[in-house]
């Protein structure tokens, strides 16, 4: 085969520090918007991204020169100074660490619109309960302590 074939899509989670509401509203659209391009400029593919007040859902694209972890530092680092610069909120801060999970194609679409209707699904439950969920169903082991 002369050349490489890849479909590598990620579901990234990432929340604020200690988990405080502290995307607001008024700006969280252009957050959102700056998230994308972020991964854009980091040579990756927004294929969705959302999230509410203390965290935020991204889908996408990566390349098999990415490294996971080498992205994601970069994506909250650049995010977090943006909102500094633009809002003026140096107490804003990302939590520590992330959650990724792989996606498969056929999942793809089923994702976005889980991504998409973030307001709607935290009516009802929180970003504690999501993210346990999302790890069992996963089959990841956590340590519930980093939950408290």
């Amino acid at each position: 085969m002369p050349s490489t074939y890849l479909s590598l899509h990620y579901h990234l989670v990432f929340s604020t520090k200690n988990r405080e509401p502290l995307i607001l509203p008024a700006w969280r659209a252009r957050l959102h918007e700056y998230l994308g391009g972020t991964v854009r400029g980091l040579g990756g593919i927004p294929e969705e991204v959302g999230g509410v007040a203390d965290h935020v859902h991204l889908l996408v694209g990566l390349k098999a020169t990415h490294g996971l972890a080498d992205f994601m530092r970069e994506l909250k680092k650049c995010s977090s100074m943006w909102v500094h610069d633009e809002w003026g909120r140096p107490p804003f801060a990302w939590q520590e660490g992330y959650a990724a999970f792989t996606v498969s194609p056929t999942a793809r679409e089923a994702v976005r619109g889980y991504i998409r209707n973030q307001e709607e699904h935290h009516r009802a439950k929180s970003s504690r309960e999501e993210l346990i969920e999302m790890l069992r169903a996963a089959g990841v082991a956590y340590d519930p302590s980093y939950f408290d």
